[in-house]
C-alpha cells in the first residue's frame, strides 16, 4: 500500500522513531526531510542534501548531510553542529546511515557523480563525540544495519554486489576485517538499503527490482516484498510494519509515466517483528 504519495527524486533513509510512532524519511535530490502524522504531510527544507538521521529524543533527531552531522529539533526546526563529515570535499555526500546497538551512528558518504568518481565513498561512525573513518574507497554505501545481538555490522557497497560483515567490539567499534555476506553480483541484483529485523533476518530493498527480499541469517534468500516502483531504495520497520522509500532517479520520462508510483513511500503491515531502532547518544 501506498503511505505517502509525495514523489521523491531520490527517497531514503526511513527511521521509524520509536517515541512518536512517526515515519521519518529523506528526498536526498529534494533536499528534504518528510513525514506525515494525523494531521496529513510536512516536511522541512535544508540548503544541501539530507539522507539519514537516528533519534536522540522525543523532539530531536540526529541528521547526517552532505557535510555534516547534525542535531535537528522537529517542533522548533533549530540546527546544532556535532562534527563534520567530509565537508571540506565538494564531491561527495552522504548516503545511507543507521545508528547502531552501542548509541553509535554510522554514516556512509559517495560520489555525487559515483560514474565518475568511483570509490570516492567511506563509511564512518559517530560515537560519544567522536567520528572515526571506518573504510574507504567504496563507490555507493549502502545497507548498514545491525543484529540483534548487537555483535556484528553489514554494509554493502551496491557497485560491487556484495553485503560485508564485520564484529562488532562491546563498544560497538569493528574488530577484525570484513568477510562477505551476500554476492549478489552473479544475479545483476543491486544491494541498496538494509535492515534486521528482531528475527534475525536481513530485509534488503534492491534498486531496479521493485522489491525487498529477506534473508536468513546464513545468507539464505527467503521470499520478497514487491513494490509498484522500479527503485526499492531502503526499509525500515516500525513493529510489523515494513516501509519502503523509492526514487525517480535514473528513470526517462516514458518510465516515469509507465510506473506512477515510482518515487513514493510505501507500507507493508505483517511482514515481520522489527527491531526497535536504536537511540543515538548525542
Amino acid at each position: 500500500m501506498i503511505l505517502d504519495d509525495r514523489r521523491c527524486a531520490l527517497g531514503e533513509g526511513p527511521l521509524w522513531h520509536p517515541l512518536r510512532k512517526q515515519l521519518f524519511w529523506f528526498d536526498i535530490l529534494g533536499k528534504r526531510l518528510l513525514t506525515r502524522n494525523s494531521d496529513g504531510p510536512q516536511e522541512w527544507h535544508f540548503a544541501e542534501m539530507v539522507s539519514a538521521a537516528g533519534w536522540i529524543s522525543h523532539d530531536e533527531l540526529l541528521i547526517a548531510s552532505e557535510t555534516q552531522l547534525f542535531r535537528f529539533d522537529l517542533e522548533t526546526g533549530a540546527h546544532l553542529h556535532l562534527a563534520s563529515i567530509e565537508g571540506d570535499d565538494p564531491l561527495t555526500r552522504s548516503n545511507d546511515g543507521r545508528a547502531d546497538p552501542q548509541g553509535g551512528f554510522w554514516i556512509g558518504t559517495m560520489a555525487k557523480d559515483p560514474d565518475g568518481h568511483p570509490r570516492a565513498g567511506s563509511i564512518w561512525r559517530y560515537h560519544l563525540g567522536e567520528v572515526r573513518r571506518l573504510y574507504s574507497g567504496l563507490s555507493i554505501t549502502n545497507a548498514i544495519c545491525f543484529t540483534p545481538d548487537g555483535r556484528t555490522a553489514q554494509f554493502a557497497d551496491t557497485a560491487t554486489g556484495k553485503v560485508m560483515r564485520v564484529a562488532l567490539d562491546s563498544e560497538g567499534w569493528p574488530r577484525g576485517e570484513p568477510s562477505v555476506f551476500l554476492d549478489l553480483s552473479a544475479e545483476g541484483l543491486n544491494p541498496d538499503g538494509a535492515v534486521i529485523a528482531a528475527n534475525g533476518m536481513m530485509f534488503m530493498a534492491q534498486w531496479g527490482a521493485s522489491r525487498v527480499a529477506a534473508y536468513a541469517p546464513d545468507g539464505r534468500y527467503l521470499h520478497a516484498v514487491e513494490f509498484d516502483a522500479p527503485h526499492t531504495s531502503c526499509p525500515a520497520f516500525g513493529d510489523q510494519t515494513l516501509y519502503c522509500t523509492t526514487a525517480l532517479q535514473g528513470m526517462d520520462a516514458p518510465a516515469r509515466a509507465a510506473h506512477p508510483h515510482a518515487g513514493m513511500t510505501f507500507a507493508a503491515p505483517g511482514v515481520a517483528t522489527g527491531q526497535k531502532e536504536h537511540q543515538v547518544i548525542a
